[in-house]
């Protein structure tokens, strides 16, 4: 499988519901029933592009791809960090070119996939050339965080960086303190640093997004939602709270478990004991949010191909004009 010495990758952006996991089985899971029709079945690996699922222990919240669906569609990136840990943009490109690289070595086609556009963004452009990080510097804002809390750092965030603010989610803590931190270390503001405006090299992108009308991604949205609750959302949080994680853990901070801290803070509860209807309110108005954010970040990057969710037939055509000869 040659390509001039260049890995052809195929880049999938779809906002939470838009039916993108969906997509890729019917596509690419192994199925020898029409492998002539459709070169791509058993040789695809799934390169996770979800910034929560790389957490373990959090499934039904991020909405993992079942176990019967990862032995037939490999996926990578997913179960690799503890809900303590941090995981960044520049983590997901370092492991994504690692992942991108073995599958095409194996004569597999690698497939980024997943609805953080910030790391497909950050994977086909690059990193920005910020500063490196400071640690008396971090650790001053960590003091700062643990003292005042978020908001007095948000505002100062917005005074100086009003951009990165509005950019940024409030309950994104590690984001905040990488622009105050960059802002300390530069005298400029995070969003100065402009991503290259050529992707990288080494690769062959084709960036396709999935979009829904707006009120039909809602009401998926909604009933994804229910259905969490319905497989045992409740109880995987509960789980994870006797484990000890807690709201500043970076997992717990993923639209499906903070929600359980808002609400218990509401009522004075613990978050386990959260109103259930007030947690399911809070996280279906969240995911429409962040859908809303994903796709106004995404219809900004240039080269994007756009299709509808459910036009299979068009999609697996224009991957196969990208792969064209290697396919075969």
């Amino acid at each position: 499988m040659e390509s001039g010495g260049e890995i052809p990758v195929l880049v999938v952006f779809g906002p939470t519901a838009s039916g993108k996991t969906d997509l890729a089985e019917a596509l690419f899971a192994s199925d020898q029933s029409d492998s002539a029709k459709n070169p791509f079945r058993g040789r695809v690996d799934i390169v996770s592009a979800d910034s929560m699922q790389v957490y373990r222990g959090m499934d039904i919240g991020t909405a993992k791809p079942d176990p019967s669906l990862l032995e037939r569609l490999p996926h990578l990136l997913i179960d690799i960090r503890s809900p303590r840990e941090q995981f960044g943009a520049g983590d997901f490109v370092r492991l994504a070119d690692e992942a991108c690289r073995s599958s095409w070595a194996s004569a597999r086609f690698p497939v980024l996939l997943g609805g953080t556009a910030f790391y497909l963004k950050n994977f086909v452009y690059g990193l920005p050339d910020t500063p490196e990080a400071d640690p008396a510097t971090r650790e001053a804002l960590r003091a700062r965080l643990s003292r005042e809390g978020p908001l007095p750092l948000r505002a100062e965030l917005e005074r100086v960086d009003p951009e990165s603010a509005r950019r940024i989610h409030p309950s994104d803590e590690y984001r905040l303190l990488r622009a105050l931190e960059v802002y300390a270390a530069s005298g400029r503001p995070l969003s100065s640093f402009s991503l290259s405006g050529s992707p990288r090299a080494g690769y062959r992108f084709f960036v396709a997004a999935l979009e829904r009308p707006r009120d039909e991604l809602y009401a998926r949205i909604d009933r994804r939602v229910d259905l969490m609750f319905e497989r045992g959302l409740r109880e995987e949080f509960a789980r994870l709270w006797e484990e000890g994680y807690r709201a500043d853990d970076p997992g717990m901070q993923a639209i499906g478990y903070r929600e359980f801290f808002e609400a218990a803070s509401e009522e004075g509860r613990d978050p386990p004991n959260a109103d259930g209807e007030r947690v399911r309110f809070l996280i279906k108005r969240d995911s429409r949010r962040y859908a809303k954010r994903q796709y106004t970040f995404f219809r900004s990057l240039p080269g994007v191909v756009w299709f509808f969710a459910d036009d299979r037939d068009g999609f697996l055509a224009a991957v196969k004009a990208f792969y064209g000869a290697v396919a075969t």
